[in-house]
């Protein structure tokens, strides 16, 4: 139903644009004439307003905390459209900046990467220039298209930080696009449109981001200044943000409640879904819903492969990662207390069993979860069981 709406109303814009085309106006007039006529901004608040349809899809959860939640949640999703289609939308001159972060959160954003996107344009070419430094793990990947498309975010080029080559200091430069390039090469295709860094902490007190920077090649020099804001820059814009804004939380209200068909399991999620849906490649993903009474714990057991990095978190309804800058809602490979057998038994609940390896619930009864293997040589079943608390101490 939702990618139908989106058709619909893509060939509605479609249509309207052919009718002013027979009457001699370009498509830098339609938006004119939009833009000062008030109907792009009155048709991005029809799009606001649309986007709390999510919070009533079928299986969501109806009490005023999650609600409450789940506005919070919109309105941030809403500020991360404004920023990516507005803010920073020139691909002529792209700019690497934080949409998904601390407040902003989305599709179960890892609370141990630091992400950062930029516009691109598959039409034309990049250069990143970096210095590695202490990060645990660094991928980019290229991607077309976004959320409330339709289409998701199939990727259209990935590497990583141990495929590029660089100096004995960690500095490199990285290429981006369409056409094959000798040497650090991140590929594009004329759909490109959106940059992905994913930099991944084992330890965020004693680890350095990757410092970055990304810029236009191969062009005259007047084309490396961000271009001017156009009536027609605004108008396609704020249509992006308006789609993102209601197009995404339904997707992630789908998700969640599918997820409650195995509340409180594991199971491994679909890999063809993820990579649609903007997922890096390299990982194998468990996604799913938990709840749990005051006197419940789940405990979750698995023994985690080689692998480069692994994480459990614990998740709101909506798929946003709980509040880690305040809470323990997440482990990793390095965080975690193994058995002697190199198992690790994970304790999610609302009080503090003294197991090493709790997660806090952070006032939460329920929501959706994710486990995580990256680069995994296998990947193992974790295996949960819902117990009572008292059962755990003692």
């Amino acid at each position: 139903m939702r990618k139908l709406a989106i058709g619909l109303l893509s060939l509605f814009r479609k249509a309207s644009l052919f009718v002013w085309r027979l009457r001699g106006k370009t498509e830098d007039d339609v938006a004119a004439q939009r833009v000062a006529s008030g109907q792009s901004w009155s048709e991005f608040c029809d799009a606001l307003k649309a986007a709390g349809a999510a919070l009533q899809f079928p299986g969501t959860p109806r009490d005023s905390f999650n609600q409450a939640e789940g506005y919070r949640y919109l309105s941030r999703v809403a500020r991360a459209g404004l920023m990516a289609f507005i803010e920073h939308a020139d691909a002529k001159a792209p700019v690497l900046h934080r949409v998904v972060n601390e407040t902003t959160k989305i599709g179960a954003d890892n609370p141990d990467n630091f992400y950062q996107t930029a516009a691109l344009d598959g039409r034309y070419e990049y250069k990143i220039t970096g210095r590695r430094n202490s990060i645990a793990y660094l991928s980019f990947g290229t991607q077309s298209g976004h959320y409330g498309e339709g289409g998701g975010l199939p990727p259209t080029g990935h590497i990583e930080s141990d495929q590029i080559e660089m100096d004995e200091d960690g500095c490199f430069e990285l290429i981006l696009s369409s056409k094959p390039q000798d040497g650090n090469w991140l590929p594009m295709t004329p759909e490109t449109g959106t940059l992905v860094v994913r930099q991944t902490f084992l330890n965020r007190n004693a680890e350095t981001p990757a410092e970055l920077s990304i810029e236009r090649i191969n062009c005259p020099e007047h084309e490396l200044h961000p271009s001017p804001l156009t009536p027609l820059k605004l108008d396609e814009g704020l249509k992006k943000a308006g789609a993102l804004t209601a197009g995404a939380p339904l997707l992630f209200a789908k998700w969640a409640r599918n997820f409650q068909k195995h509340s409180n399991e594991l199971p491994q999620f679909d890999p063809e879904v993820s990579l649609a849906a903007g997922g890096d490649p390299n990982i194998t993903y468990y996604h799913s819903h938990w709840a749990i009474a005051q006197d419940e714990a789940l405990v979750i057991e698995v023994t985690p492969p080689e692998c480069e990095y692994w994480n459990f978190q614990l998740n709101n309804y909506w798929m946003e990662s709980l509040d880690y800058r305040h809470h323990r809602i997440h482990i990793n490979k390095h965080l975690a207390h193994y058995e002697d057998d190199r198992s690790v038994r994970l304790i999610v609940a609302h009080k503090d069993p003294g197991h090493p390896n709790w997660i806090e619930t952070a006032g939460h009864t329920s929501g959706t979860m994710c486990f995580r293997w990256v680069r995994a040589k296998e990947s193992p079943q974790p295996q949960t069981r819902l117990v009572k608390l008292s059962s755990l101490r003692g």
